[in-house]
């Protein structure tokens, strides 16, 4: 049995040998995973066990994994699903998986934070839509991925879990805010992982941790929030170590849900299949630093630009352009929009003075920004945003796709909130060095992280591959090709678990 296994994880990632001490089980990929517990060729018992070991091993310096359950509650969740394969009953594509779920998901019966100390002590009595559908899918859920606090900026620490440290270097940050769920994928602590992104959350963490991440378009992967018909910028996707295993989550995540009315009536079914396409002749546009918009530090803009002699290669057209629209007034809607929506949801927080004193500076910056808007004011910024959207879908008239860094730094220190300045540009906001993912959320259009390469101090970088609205299909299609023609040092490891 070891040896299919090993000889499994070995063919799932081509050109990376297994690492040695690290169980072959944690090495494989997702889809073959989960074709060899369908085969019985490894029992999902001996799956949880082997998760829970490499846990128990690598998690207590990444801190990427948080609410751990109990053990022995999970080996006989497990053995109840090895039950099932044994009265062949039906089973989902997830079967088996040790799943953990972003802490910004409620899951039934294990505590949910937010990354809050509000919310400290909770504990969730229902799983969320999309934590419902993974569970159908055959998961076992074994804690939470760590996130920042309701999930505000892209650096992952709170005040109830800690720090969430870099799976290339623990010195620095892991991204947020899905950083747990991208170095738990890092470290392969998990097969696949779930996240959010509002202004770059399912992007940056997977770019600065060598995974890949999908930012779909609205209403693919359906949500419930507190408002249904007035919906949020924010999205839930899927994140996976490779692009065969972030499509086999988003095929789970997606489809029509009535208690999500905005939800689109296509189901995940439709991204089930081959990936290969006739990429050639197609056009590519690269941004780069949108002009000088969106500054960069030193190396970030040279990682990338390696990165698109792959798409050359496969007979691609690349050429520098980015839509043409004054990009400083999608920025500014972007923070009164953005202020409307998250400062809304944190409002009756921010009222309670007790639970006022308990917020992060940045949750304040949410609410006060919110509360300085009228009505009118939302709505001119949201004809911006739909200027802004048209400009980007004429620019779709001209090229298949828009390339773009997944941030503009590389990983900073693990304990620096947010970076003041990048090149002798001051940041005036908390997000503001990530402005090149935003103007991408601002556009709604679908954006697939994917690794670039790395860059001279061998922190890892990422690119944005980006298609017109509802074009996930294509986005997939193009990443799958990037990286079964990208160089092999793309699938480096981690130094932890190559010295493991």
């Amino acid at each position: 049995m070891t040896g299919t296994v090993a000889t499994l994880a070995n063919a799932a990632a081509p050109g990376v040998a297994t690492a040695a001490g690290v169980s072959d089980i944690v090495m494989l990929g997702a889809v073959p995973l989960a074709s060899a517990i369908r085969s019985r060729q490894v029992s999902c018992v001996e799956v949880m066990g082997a998760y829970l070991d490499h846990i128990d091993r690598f998690n207590p310096e990444a801190n990427a994994i948080v609410a751990l359950q109990d053990r022995q509650d999970l080996i006989g969740q497990a053995r109840d699903r090895d039950a099932q394969l044994a009265r062949r009953e039906d089973i989902g594509r997830l079967h088996g998986f040790p799943l953990a779920v972003k802490d910004l998901q409620p899951v039934k019966g294990i505590r949910f934070t937010q990354g809050s100390p509000i919310f400290r002590d909770r504990v969730a009595s229902a799983d969320s839509l999309l934590a419902q559908r993974m569970r159908a899918a055959g998961a076992i859920f074994l804690g939470k991925t760590n996130t920042p606090e309701f999930g505000l900026g892209s650096n992952t620490f709170n005040p109830v879990y800690g720090i969430t440290r870099n799976a290339y270097l623990p010195s620095k940050s892991a991204g947020g805010s899905s950083g747990g769920a991208a170095v738990a994928l890092a470290l392969r602590m998990a097969p696949v992982a779930d996240g959010s992104d509002y202004g770059g959350s399912l992007r940056n963490p997977a770019g600065w941790n060598n995974v890949y991440g999908f930012r779909t378009s609205f209403g693919r992967v359906p949500a419930m929030g507190r408002e249904d018909w007035l919906p949020s910028m924010g999205v839930a996707g899927p994140m996976a170590r490779n692009v065969a295993d972030l499509t086999m989550l988003l095929s789970v995540q997606a489809g029509y849900d009535p208690r999500a009315p905005l939800s689109m009536e296509s189901g995940g079914d439709q991204f089930v299949g081959p990936l290969t396409a006739d990429l050639r002749g197609k056009k590519i546009a690269w941004a780069g630093d949108f002009g000088g918009f969106t500054p960069c530090e030193p190396g970030v803009l040279d990682v990338c630009r390696g990165a698109l002699k792959t798409f050359e290669a496969l007979g691609c057209a690349v050429e520098d352009a980015f839509p043409d629209y004054p990009l400083e007034k999608v920025w500014q809607s972007f923070i009164r929009l953005r202020g409307w929506q998250q400062g809304g949801s944190l409002l009756e927080h921010y009222n309670d003075p007790a639970r006022r004193a308990l917020l992060k500076p940045e949750a304040v910056f949410e609410v006060e920004t919110g509360l300085r808007l009228s009505a009118y004011e939302v709505t001119a910024d949201s004809v911006i945003r739909s200027a802004w959207s048209q400009a980007v879908r004429r620019f779709f008239e001209r090229f298949d796709y828009l390339v773009v860094p997944t941030a503009q730094v590389f990983p900073f220190a693990a304990d620096q909130t947010w970076p003041r300045e990048i090149g002798g540009h001051q940041m005036a906001t908390y997000h503001e060095w990530m402005k090149a993912v935003c103007l991408v959320t601002m556009s709604g259009c679908p954006s697939l992280a994917a690794p670039a390469g790395f860059g001279p101090t061998g922190l890892p970088m990422g690119i944005q591959i980006i298609g017109p609205v509802h074009a996930e299909a294509a986005c997939l299609k193009m990443a799958a090709a990037y990286e079964a023609a990208a160089p092999a040092d793309l699938k480096r490891l981690p130094e932890i678990l190559r010295r493991a």
